[in-house]
């Protein structure tokens, strides 16, 4: 017993400390596999195509400060799911979708031509080939350590590094932006809160090395805009690396004490600030933070009708109340598409306190973000459907969600945050510094 016992801790350590693939595996990016490690060739059947370089520059119509033209606005869709024909397409619907495709029936996806338009600046893929050599797990799995740009590990071996890829792929440099985010009640009622958003990234940034990270991710501010009676609230988040050696620091200023505090803990289940209780810390971009409540599984890849290439959600001057209906997001603005996606299963440590007592992500094998998860309560009851909407935003370029929703299947409600229809498109070469992200600069700024 004792022998059996050490060789399956050896084994163990042995699992944790692999990272680092073959070189012979390596050398497959940027040849069988795209730069960040997904299949460059299309499946058998010819529905989904191979992956040519996605958006890497801009259309011909495309104009600096412009919400992005939609360069596949001539496809027509293929196909309609709905509640009448969910079961010839189940096993290609996330748990989530199948729920809410039931319990709506209203409600539709909009199946189009698949279009692989992830892409990165040549610097990420490079840097992605470094980390498949030199990328690997410390802390349990907590932090990763050998890498400061790109996908840390696009050959995943597990859950965890799976779940890195997508909590540490490329996003820009900095961006400042507007949005606007409303939870939706089951009345259909509902609130927009319009936010002022900036974000510096640290980890891929050009130049920095793993050295100069200092356990730091990147710095995020937000300010409230609108409406008048909260407007001036803001929050600054320092969000570090490996979230057990450091808790990330968040300080919020309240414009009605006119304060700046320290949040004592925004991480895990602690719910969104001006979210009126819809969302949860871990849930912005579909996850983030801390992966030690949970133990991960990657179940591995699977044909999937997920949201893709968003655009007609992302035009400009669509009024919100378009887009926002008493139930769910309008579908007539919404495109899917069949892609191949990571799936990974996170089920909550014993021990552990969360809502969700189980979640399966599913990641784009293109570009690592997350499109779907389906939430789990402790029981093991389906209660909620994650949806990372994205688009290529082909002038940086980086792949990234354009709206972000969370249903709510118990109360009968959702929140979407992203809305930007009718605001100044990002500026992803705003003048930032990390300065600007402190409570000195939150304080001067609501004074």
């Amino acid at each position: 017993m004792l022998k059996v016992f050490s060789l399956l801790l050896l084994t163990a350590f042995a699992l944790q400390a692999q990272a680092k693939v073959d070189p012979t595996q390596a050398a497959r990016l940027g040849q069988d596999l795209m730069p960040l490690g997904g299949e460059r060739a299309g499946n058998a059947a010819g529905t989904i195509p191979a992956w040519d370089g996605g958006l890497a520059t801009p259309p011909a119509n495309y104009q600096a400060g412009m919400h992005h033209p939609d360069p596949y606005a001539a496809d027509l869709p293929l196909y309609r799911v709905t509640a009448q024909n969910l079961e010839q397409h189940r096993a290609q619907l996330p748990q989530g979708l199948q729920a809410l495709l039931s319990q709506q029936p209203e409600y539709f996806l909009q199946v189009f031509p698949t279009r692989r338009s992830a892409a990165a600046p040549q610097r990420i893929y490079d840097a992605t080939r470094f980390n498949a050599l030199n990328a690997e797990l410390i802390s349990g799995g907590n932090g990763v350590e050998g890498a400061a740009a790109g996908i840390p590990f696009p050959l995943p071996q597990n859950g965890q590094e799976a779940i890195w890829n997508h909590i540490m792929r490329y996003r820009g440099d900095q961006i400042s932006f507007v949005t606007n985010q409303a939870a939706v009640l089951s009345s259909g009622a509902y609130n927009l809160l319009k936010l002022e958003r900036n974000i510096y990234f640290l980890y891929g940034r050009e130049g920095v090395s793993p050295r100069d990270l200092d356990n730091t991710l990147f710095f995020y501010k937000y300010k409230v805009a609108a409406p008048s009676k909260l407007a001036g609230s803001a929050l600054v988040v320092q969000e570090t690396l490996d979230q057990i050696l450091a808790i990330r620091k968040a300080w919020r200023f309240n414009r009605g004490e006119r304060r700046v505090r320290r949040l004592p803990m925004l991480a895990y289940d602690a719910l969104q600030p001006d979210t009126n209780g819809m969302a949860l810390a871990d849930q912005v971009d579909g996850y983030n933070g801390a992966p030690d409540r949970y133990e991960w599984q990657l179940m591995g890849k699977q044909e999937m009708l997920v949201p893709y290439n968003s655009y007609a959600v992302h035009q400009q001057g669509i009024p919100y109340e378009r887009i926002l209906q008493s139930s769910f997001v309008n579908p007539e603005l919404l495109r899917y598409e069949l892609h191949r996606v990571w799936v990974v299963e996170a089920d909550l440590r014993k021990g552990h306190s969360h809502p969700y007592g189980k979640r399966r992500f599913y990641l784009d094998e293109d570009s690592w973000q997350i499109l779907a998860v389906d939430l789990y309560d402790k029981n093991g009851n389906l209660t909620g459907l994650q949806e990372n909407h994205p688009i290529s935003y082909y002038d940086v370029p980086m792949f990234g969600s354009t709206l972000e929703t969370i249903y709510d299947f118990k109360g009968k409600r959702y929140f979407a945050d992203g809305m930007d229809n009718n605001e100044p498109m990002y500026d992803f070469n705003a003048k930032l510094s990390p300065r600007d992200f402190t409570p000195q600069a939150l304080r001067r700024e609501g004074n």
